[in-house]
């Protein structure tokens, strides 16, 4: 029998700070979130991003959402070749 390590689902503090709903709207979705990453069905059901694909709102997003600010998104995943660069600075 293998001991597979299940992963843990942490919220950034601040992460629900525009969610527009109830307390018991979002303690419904955070189980649920819960329950997705439990089943596996949220890895099932993801498929990859193409960063280079996103357009410039989407990039903005992605750097919020990870932490950073643009240039060190454009900087770590964005390499100076990539022609939607030009139009991020």
């Amino acid at each position: 029998m293998t001991d597979e390590k299940k992963p843990e689902v942490v919220f950034a503090p601040g992460c629900f700070d525009s969610f527009d709903g109830t307390q018991e709207e979002l303690d419904e979705l955070v189980a649920e979130i819960q329950r997705l990453v439990d089943s596996g069905e949220l890895f099932e059901r993801s498929s990859p991003v193409d960063i280079d694909a996103l357009d410039d709102d989407d990039l903005v997003l992605l750097a919020e959402a990870l932490g950073v600010d643009l240039d060190e998104l454009e900087d770590e995943f964005l390499g100076d070749d990539t022609p939607s660069k030009k139009y991020l600075q």
